[in-house]
């Protein structure tokens, strides 16, 4: 099993940027994938990008693409999301999670969660 503690979420304007952070432990955190996901009052949750356990692939829904960059510290047990250019359709909680093996895409690969962090973006 893996703990997953999510920071860096807050109120930004549109235009502006946040990065979030997830610390991981429990697990040999270089050995999975790690995601990040997001959810919308109202709306299911959806998946946002991934990164495999070396960090050497990536992959983003099409509606981030550009804007915000998923990376990871193995050394430090931490996963991140750079946010850029936010919109107001970005506003969610948005939750790390970590794959159970070394690459992960849809959500029931993913075998743990983190308890979520409120985007909020004002237009």
């Amino acid at each position: 099993q893996v703990q997953l503690v999510e920071s860096g979420g807050g109120l930004v304007q549109a235009g502006g940027s946040l990065r979030l952070s997830c610390a991981a432990s429990g697990r040999t955190f270089s050995s999975y994938a790690m995601g990040w996901f997001r959810q919308a009052p109202g709306k299911e949750r959806e998946f946002v990008a991934a990164i495999s356990w070396s960090g050497g692939n990536t992959n983003y829904v099409d509606s981030v693409k550009g804007r915000f960059t998923i990376s990871r510290d193995n050394a430090k047990n931490t996963v991140y999301l750079q946010m850029n250019s936010l919109k107001p359709e970005d506003t969610a909680v948005y939750y790390c999670a970590a794959g159970t093996t070394g690459w992960a895409l849809r959500e029931k690969n993913f075998g743990s969660w983190g308890q979520g962090t409120q985007v909020t973006v004002s237009s």
